[in-house]
């Protein structure tokens, strides 16, 4: 017979996540009365190091902050930047806003698409590339715009794709 506890699982945070990640998220939990405040903080230290967070990240980062692995998972999960699978170097942010929809952001997917030989959510073969949609970028008087990174592009068009993904190796 199985007995049901309401203990969490442990896990060896020292062995998942690097030094300097655990003592960043231990800063950051510093600057909050209530640990479980500096989550979103804690996902983006540890996907800085690989670009993703995996499962056993997730259930580092939720000991340290003394909530479950499912909490963690549920602020991941919200924030469209917070990675849960590999991507590539270069994650290419493409805005399908109204906005942008009716300047030709449509038209520009599809073209990235061919360009790069994948579709969205997918990454290119040598791992330069992911592509993804997102429903706003907030540059709504420049559209069609898209963001590489943590770059943000406007007025972009067909024509302008090679020369822009040049700029990232």
């Amino acid at each position: 017979m199985m007995i049901l506890t309401d203990k969490k699982p442990r896990v060896n945070v020292e062995a998942i996540l690097t030094t300097q990640e655990i003592h960043d998220i231990e800063h950051q939990i510093a600057h909050y009365p209530d640990p479980r405040a500096a989550c979103l903080d804690a996902l983006k230290i540890v996907q800085k190091r690989n670009g993703w967070v995996d499962d056993a990240q997730v259930a580092a980062i939720g000991q340290m902050l003394g909530i479950s692995a499912a909490d963690v998972e549920g602020v991941a999960t919200f924030y469209n930047r917070i990675y849960r699978r590999p991507v590539g170097r270069n994650v290419i942010l493409l805005c399908d806003s109204i906005a942008c929809f009716l300047m030709g952001a449509e038209t520009l997917a599809e073209a990235f698409q061919k360009h790069l030989g994948i579709q969205y959510g997918q990454t290119t073969a040598d791992g330069r590339f992911t592509l993804l949609p997102i429903c706003c970028l907030g540059n709504c008087d420049k559209g069609p715009t898209l963001m590489i990174n943590e770059d943000t592009h406007g007025l972009v068009g067909v024509n302008d794709i090679a020369a822009l993904l040049e700029q990232y190796v």
